[in-house]
Order: C-alpha cells, then structure tokens, then sequence
C-alpha cells in the first residue's frame, strides 16, 4: 500500500495546565511515548498513516482525569471523525491509563468507527469538555 492510499489517523495533544500534582503523576511520557511508536509501527501495514501533533497554542485546564482525556483528540477524516476528543470516543476510563485508554481510542477510531457516537446525536455522551457533544 502506498503512502498516498493511507488512511490518516491524528492523535492531538493540547497543552495541559494541571491544577493538581496528583492529574501530572497520571501522565508517564515514557509510556506514551513508547506507544506512539508502537502504533505507527502497527498501523500503517494495516492502511493508516499514524501522526501525533503536538498543539502548543491550545491549552487545557486539568482539574481531574476526565480534562486528561479532553485534552487528548482523535481525527481520521476518512472515517468522518475529525478533531473528537478522547473522552468521547472511549466514555469512561477503566484503569486511569491514559496509553492505555489513547490505544483504545485509537483502534475505536480505526477499527470501529461506527460505535462512536456522533456529535449531535440523541444519545448523551456530553462530559463537559466543550468538544460540542
């Protein structure tokens, strides 16, 4: 498969204001990292062109685990999903792992498109991160 005929999968990171120290223990960089290259090893054999963007103009509060989650986006606009945040694509967090729960996002996002609810739709998914679910 060539580059070209590559689905593209973002993950967008904003940049985090932790407003408590126990929300910034939450974070291991060394994890996260590890899984970025993890998945743009994986992916692109399966048809998709991994990135990860880092957005420094954009920054969050984070006031407990769910803004975590928020600040995190998914876009893969051949699947229609442009720019959701994490919180929205996964609900709720089973473990408190962030790379655990961004590979969940992920492969909803790749794998599983249909089972995101859509923004706008009937069904409540809202956890007040401003996305405008």
């Amino acid at each position: 498969m060539t580059q070209n005929n590559l689905k593209k999968i973002s993950v967008v990171i904003y940049q985090r204001n932790y407003l408590a120290e126990k929300w910034r223990q939450l974070v291991n960089q060394t994890e996260l990292d590890a899984l970025f290259v993890e998945l743009s090893q994986e992916l692109t054999p399966l048809g998709f062109d991994f990135s990860l963007v880092n957005v420094s103009d954009v920054t969050m509060d984070i006031k407990g685990y769910g803004d975590l989650l928020n600040s995190v986006r998914l876009s893969c606009p051949a699947h229609g999903i442009g720019n959701i945040c994490l919180g929205h694509v996964i609900g709720a967090s089973q473990h408190l792992n962030l790379a655990e729960d961004v590979r969940r996002g992920v492969n909803r996002v790749c794998f599983a498109p249909e089972t995101i609810e859509p923004q706008g739709s009937d069904k409540v998914v809202c956890h007040n991160c401003g996305c405008g679910c």
